[in-house]
């Protein structure tokens, strides 16, 4: 059985790779069969980020692939436990498709109304389509403090949406964890792989909910 949990978002720089790369990490750590798709194809964020951790031969390895459509990153999936899709940063008509077959769509967001606002209305577009509201939900990233994290998730909660225990912080360590082919739970640091950590779990437990991990 296949798990398909995707990161979408109306503008890049929120977090979709960064939270895709670090539940790869620890999914495959922890002995399940996981693959991304990087929907990116201009940037391909994870591809080259992969690259990298190949290069300096650190463990887990993790599969990476970059696709032009989500169709054909999902006739793929099957082959995985977990099935990443890291979408593009803009809304697009895969944004429907995908949404239809993940078990989990997530929409990270930083803080500020440039991000918060066009959030909700991509998933306002999405709920109008069809989607249930249930398989939508919301991760904080890009924090800078946590009246920021703390009022982000009021205006989420407010617009009708669900958002994941725990947050990233805005961090220099993980920029250079990323720039080293690491993800954000393998920094040098350990109370920010806690928390980092922290934000992971509660999405692998939010999908345990819906009998998405076997």
């Amino acid at each position: 059985m296949t798990t398909v949990i995707a990161f979408v978002s109306q503008k890049g720089g929120v977090g979709k790779s960064t939270l895709s790369r670090a539940l790869a990490r620890e999914a495959s750590a922890s002995g399940m069969k996981v693959k991304i798709a990087d929907l990116d194809t201009q940037q391909a964020t994870c591809v080259d980020w992969n690259r990298t951790r190949l290069e300096k031969n650190i463990q887990p390895v993790i599969a990476v692939e970059v696709f032009g459509k989500a169709s054909e990153a999902l006739k793929t999936a099957v082959q995985y436990e977990l099935f990443i899709i890291d979408g593009p940063a803009r809304a697009s008509a895969g944004t429907l498709e995908i949404a239809r077959v993940a078990n989990l769509v997530v929409q990270p967001s930083g803080p500020s109304s440039d991000d918060l606002r066009p959030a909700i209305k991509e998933f306002h577009a999405l709920v109008k389509a069809g989607i249930p509201k249930k398989k939508l939900v919301f991760a904080m990233s890009r924090m800078g403090t946590p009246v920021e994290e703390a009022t982000a998730r009021e205006y989420i909660e407010d617009a009708g949406y669900e958002v994941l225990e725990g947050c990233l912080y805005e961090r220099p360590a993980y920029r250079q964890a990323h720039n080293s082919g690491r993800a954000v739970t393998e920094t040098y640091y350990k109370n920010l792989n806690d928390q980092a950590d922290a934000l992971i779990q509660a999405l692998i437990d939010r999908v345990g909910e819906d009998g998405g991990f076997i």
